[in-house]
């Protein structure tokens, strides 16, 4: 996590861990919704049976939960599955990544999703991207 923990996130995240059983230090505010990264190998867990976990946290927060796979390394291939998997109704064509920037390619109307009105949701993805991955700069082609 980029900078220091608030309140709210604190509670978001001590309740995700009482309810799926699994530890995350990732919890983000992206497009309306509560993003927690957990590691690969706990994503089945962490969402529950038939995402019961999911849902009861959803209830709860009262904000829609996503539960996205953490990659164990970090290049081209795997931080494009991530992005793609976070801004998923979305689609780009191409995702570069060059050391600690990142350039998106996607047609007018992808960009105009991804970059949002007063560019709110490339200033919230450059900073799930900055607290993930170390990403400094976010651009688009």
């Amino acid at each position: 996590m980029v900078g220091t923990i608030d309140m709210k996130t604190m509670r978001y995240i001590n309740l995700f861990s009482q309810i799926c059983k699994v530890s995350t230090k990732y919890c983000f505010d992206y497009n309306n919704s509560i993003i927690f990264v957990v590691p690969l190998s706990d994503v089945t867990r962490a969402i529950g049976s038939g995402a019961r976990n999911v849902k009861l946290l959803s209830s709860k927060m009262g904000r829609k939960v996503r539960v996205l796979g953490l990659p164990n390394e970090a290049n081209s291939t795997t931080v494009s599955k991530f992005v793609s998997s976070l801004v998923e109704p979305v689609t780009f064509t191409k995702l570069e990544l060059k050391e600690k920037s990142i350039v998106i390619t996607g047609g007018r109307q992808a960009r105009a999703s991804l970059i949002g009105r007063n560019r709110i949701r490339e200033e919230e993805l450059l900073k799930l991207l900055k607290g993930v991955f170390g990403i400094k700069n976010l651009r688009f082609g």
